[in-house]
């Protein structure tokens, strides 16, 4: 039977909470919801929803790479936005990370999320 393995890394976020950056179980890796905070100031990043974005999916790849992983190994993503009206800049920046074959993706815009944070974005991807 698989055991479940938490993943973790120096450079993603401390979790906030009672949670995991990641866990592993067989070839799945589910991350943590990732907000755009540098790993290093445990603050959100500053110049808004593109600057978030690209640092909520690089704590994703460095999440990913710590568990054996990439970016091109994500299946399913799901993006939570503070305002739907800053869908188009965050998707600019998603496919700069997601250029071919990208994953699933659901977009959602959320009532609030952690630090009053713009952008959250989840995956689940295989190694």
């Amino acid at each position: 039977m698989e055991e479940k393995r938490i993943i973790q890394t120096e450079n993603a976020p401390t979790p906030i909470g009672p949670y995991s950056m990641g866990v592993t179980i067989g070839n799945l890796i589910f991350t943590a919801g990732q907000l755009g905070i540098d790993p290093k100031s445990g603050e959100i990043v500053t110049g808004g929803i593109q600057a978030e974005t690209r640092q909520a999916l690089t704590n994703i790849r460095n999440i990913l790479e710590a568990a054996g992983s990439s970016l091109e190994n994500v299946v399913k993503t799901t993006v939570y936005l503070r305002d739907m009206a800053d869908f188009s800049q965050m998707n600019a920046v998603y496919g700069e990370f997601f250029p071919k074959n990208c994953p699933a993706r659901t977009t959602v815009q959320a009532g609030a999320l952690p630090k009053n944070a713009a952008v959250e974005i989840e995956a689940i991807a295989f190694r």
